[in-house]
């Protein structure tokens, strides 16, 4: 039974909005995309720079989203930001490509990827195992299991905040816990270290253009400079960015959090600090344990599976890395689903979506609005596309942190009397740096991988004629 009067109870402290912070960024990515990136810029140094760029990027965005969250403590965060910063119009284009694009494809990457690494476990889960088939799609066992996951932490999370909370807690210790464990034993258990013959490399700038094909590793890498290696560059952040997404997440989740203006900020600073630290260390770790070339070249990009067959050999450090992906990736997935729900319920709320999204259930949870975020995210895990979403999701992203930081100096003009209980770190000066690397990361990916993107924006503004639509029928039934 729900009811319109039910509100949201504060339920989480300062360490659980931590945990979902950094829960919600460590998913498979630091795992994989080091290999990547290692492709795009071909030294450890620059492999290196662009997770600390991105690091700074991450934890700048985050402290000064810290302002915005002690001024507007409610469910939402970034759509609610936007909002009262531009106007209705920017908050449904935000919460449009969050609903279309961001979180629910998000969900689905993170869930294929829990199946993947499953799959080293239990063998019929693979990909190659086809359960069945709808016309030209087939379906596998992986997706089978990534929709299961879903579901799941979907139903799990219907049940309460206090449900997800202790999921959300416990997967995120466990990970940080054995990836930095796993960082630190690199050190001391591999025979051979490749930490001197790989940063004879240094921060020489090379890129494989096609030379090595389908994984196999080029004997002569390109030598790149210039608009080349920044857009090299830019190329590489596509993958860091979305290993260090999902921070705001915490946000959304406004209503539910203890002091939330104190908390929240507190929160993001403390878990992307955390978590940058963590990365860093890993690619240190990376560094030290693997030649460079295989850095750029582990099979199927397994990049921490290569690491620990080095540093446990045999199958033993597959299986490792593959477990801990899989509490990595659930884990994720519970703070993304978590706090995703409670965007669509603040836009029901604003009538600009769904009526029902904005009713909560019998345990103050939007109910609803979870179930059809697991509905669109379990398409996606069908559509076998998901792979190709990165550059999409990484760009969209990045515009609207963008324009919410933009939001920090629009809201120091419009409502200067307002009260803030936190300010943004370093205003104006780190706002601006990171809207300018927001923006040249933005206008490197048009350049330099323009069919995503492109795909991307075109997403992003179908949500004026669906906004404009919206409010026609909505003025239409008022009438």
């Amino acid at each position: 039974m729900n009811d319109n009067s039910k509100t949201f109870k504060p339920q989480l402290g300062l360490f659980d909005a931590t945990m979902i912070v950094a829960g919600s960024m460590i998913g498979s990515g630091i795992f994989i995309v080091s290999a990547d990136i290692g492709r795009n810029v071909g030294s450890p140094g620059l492999l290196l720079l662009v997770w600390l760029i991105t690091g700074i990027m991450t934890i700048v965005a985050a402290v000064s989203y810290g302002e915005l969250s002690g001024m507007f403590p409610k469910a939402g965060g970034q759509y609610v930001y936007l909002r009262e910063s531009y106007n209705p119009l920017m908050g449904f284009l935000y919460g449009w490509s969050f609903f279309s694009v961001i979180q629910t494809a998000t969900i689905a990457a993170v869930g294929v990827a829990f199946a993947r690494y499953s799959a080293y476990i239990f063998p019929s889960l693979s990909e190659s195992n086809i359960l069945f088939s709808v016309g030209k799609l087939n379906i596998s066992a992986a997706q089978v299991f990534a929709i299961s996951s879903i579901v799941l932490l979907t139903f799990i999370n219907t049940k309460g905040v206090k449900e997800g909370k202790i999921i959300q807690s416990t997967f995120t210790v466990s990970k940080l816990v054995a990836l930095f464990g796993l960082t630190i034993l690199g050190y001391f258990l591999v025979e051979t270290s490749f930490w001197s013959e790989n940063w004879q490399l240094g921060f020489a700038a090379r890129q494989d253009l096609g030379v090595g094909g389908a994984g196999k590793i080029p004997t002569d890498w390109t030598e790149i400079a210039g608009i080349t290696l920044v857009g090299a560059i830019a190329a590489a952040m596509t993958g860091s960015l979305f290993s260090s997404d999902a921070w705001n997440n915490v946000t959304f989740i406004a209503g539910e959090i203890k002091n939330p203006q104190r908390n929240i900020g507190l929160a993001l600073f403390l878990g992307t600090l955390m978590v940058t630290i963590i990365y860093i260390a890993a690619n240190l770790m990376y560094i030290y344990v693997v030649p460079f070339n295989e850095i750029a070249y582990p099979q199927d990009d397994r990049l921490a599976m290569a690491a620990a067959e080095r540093m446990f050999g045999g199958d033993f450090g597959k299986y490792f890395i593959a477990v801990l992906i899989m509490v990595a990736t659930f884990g994720c997935n519970n703070g993304l689903i978590l706090a995703g729900s409670r965007v669509y319920y603040t836009m029901a709320k604003d009538g600009l979506f769904f009526r029902k999204a904005g009713e909560l259930n019998k345990n103050t949870v939007p109910a609803w609005s979870l179930w059809v975020q697991c509905v669109v995210a379990s398409i996606l895990c069908l559509s076998g596309s998901y792979g190709n979403l990165l550059d999409m999701i990484s760009f969209v992203v990045v515009v609207f942190y963008v324009l919410t930081i933009i939001g920090i100096f629009i809201l120091r003009k419009k409502r200067p009397d307002m009260h803030r209980p936190y300010k943004a770190f370093g205003y104006p000066v780190l706002p601006a740096i990171y809207i300018l690397m927001g923006i040249s990361f933005c206008v490197l990916l048009l350049i330099f991988k323009t069919k995503y993107t492109i795909w991307g924006l075109g997403i992003m503004l179908l949500g004026i004629p669906i906004y404009y639509g919206v409010l026609a029928n909505k003025k239409k039934s008022n009438s």
